[in-house]
C-alpha cells in the first residue's frame, strides 16, 4: 500500500484540509499520514474560530519519523501558516524525499482575487520555492497571478492568457500544472494543465453550479494526489478529481441538510469508489 504525507491544518469543524485529505485518500486505497501546521475549531469562514500554531511541534514530529526510518512515497502540502512552516517544510524534503518520491503542492494562498486573512503580501513569494522543487502544483487562478505577481483578471481572460499563466508556473520549475476554477462561459467551470516535460496543454469543463461551496479545491487536490499514486496519468487524476468534485456538489445541493461550510463528500463516496473498483 502507497503512503502519503499531507501536511496541512485540521479545522475540527468544516470539512476541508485534513478533514477532507484524510477520508478521500483513505477510500481511494492510500495509507496517509499527517503533518498538522494548526489547529482551528472551525475554518476561517465561520463567524468565529480557535486557532492554535502547530510550528514549534512540527520539527520534533519529524525528527522523531527520521529515527524510525518512515518513509512516503508522495507529500502533498496544502495549507502553510507561515513563512517558518515553509522552511520546515523544505527541511523535511531534504529528510525524506527521494527520486522516486512524489511532490505534490497544492498552493494554498487565498481566492477571489485575495490572499486569505492573516497571509502578508511577500508569502506567495515564499511559496514559490515550494512550487520550484513540485514534481505538480494545483493553485487556482488567484494564486496563479499572486505568484507570478500579475493582476487578476476581474475582466475575464482568453485561453491564451491562461497558456501564458501556464508556462508561468512551469518557468518556477514544476514538471506539471494545473490551473483550477477555470472558466470561459458563465455556464462551465474546469482546469487547464501543462505538461512541462512534453509541451503539452490539456483541459476538462463542466457545468458551473451558481453556488460557491468552501473546501471544493482540498476535495480537488486531494483527489488527484491520490489519482497520481494510484497510477493514473496527471490529465486522468485530473478529471477524476473534477467529476468527484461535481458529484460532491450535486450530493449537496441534493440534501435537504446541506451545510454552507462544506460539500458532502461522504454521499459521493460510492461514486468515487466504482470509478476506481468498477
Amino acid at each position: 500500500m502507497k503512503r502519503i504525507l499531507t501536511i496541512q491544518d485540521i479545522s475540527c469543524i468544516g470539512k476541508c484540509s485534513v478533514t477532507a485529505a484524510l477520508p478521500i485518500l483513505s477510500v481511494m486505497g492510500i495509507e496517509t499520514a499527517i503533518l498538522p501546521t494548526a489547529v482551528l475549531s472551525a475554518h476561517t469562514a465561520f463567524a468565529s474560530y480557535t486557532f492554535h500554531d502547530l510550528t514549534s511541534e512540527m520539527p520534533a514530529i519529524i525528527a522523531d519519523w527520521k529515527a524510525q526510518g518512515i518513509t512516503f512515497d508522495a507529500i502533498y502540502t496544502g495549507y502553510l501558516g507561515s513563512i517558518a512552516q515553509v522552511s520546515i517544510v523544505e527541511s523535511l524534503l531534504s529528510q525524506f524525499r527521494t527520486e522516486d518520491t512524489l511532490l505534490f503542492v497544492d498552493p494554498v494562498l487565498g481566492d477571489f482575487g485575495r490572499l486569505y486573512s492573516g497571509f502578508s503580501m511577500d508569502f506567495p513569494h515564499h511559496m514559490k520555492r515550494l512550487c520550484k522543487a513540485a514534481d505538480v502544483i494545483v493553485p487556482n487562478l488567484t494564486e496563479a497571478c499572486c505568484m507570478l505577481d500579475i493582476p487578476y483578471p476581474d475582466d475575464g481572460y482568453t485561453d491564451t492568457e491562461i497558456c501564458r499563466i501556464l508556462q508561468g508556473l512551469a518557468g518556477f520549475g514544476a514538471k506539471q500544472v494545473i490551473l483550477t476554477g477555470v472558466s470561459f462561459a458563465d455556464d462551465s467551470v474546469g482546469f487547464m494543465g501543462y505538461d512541462a516535460v512534453r509541451s503539452e496543454y490539456f483541459s476538462y469543463f463542466h457545468q458551473k453550479f451558481p453556488q460557491q461551496f468552501h473546501g471544493t479545491g482540498d476535495v480537488f487536490a486531494s483527489t488527484c494526489a491520490g489519482g497520481l499514486l494510484r497510477g493514473l496519468s496527471l490529465e486522468a487524476s485530473a478529471c477524476l478529481a473534477e467529476d468527484f468534485t461535481l458529484e460532491c456538489i450535486r450530493k449537496t445541493c441534493a440534501a435537504p441538510d446541506q451545510r454552507w461550510y462544506g460539500v458532502h463528500y461522504e454521499a459521493a463516496f460510492p461514486f468515487l469508489i466504482h470509478r476506481l473498483y468498477p
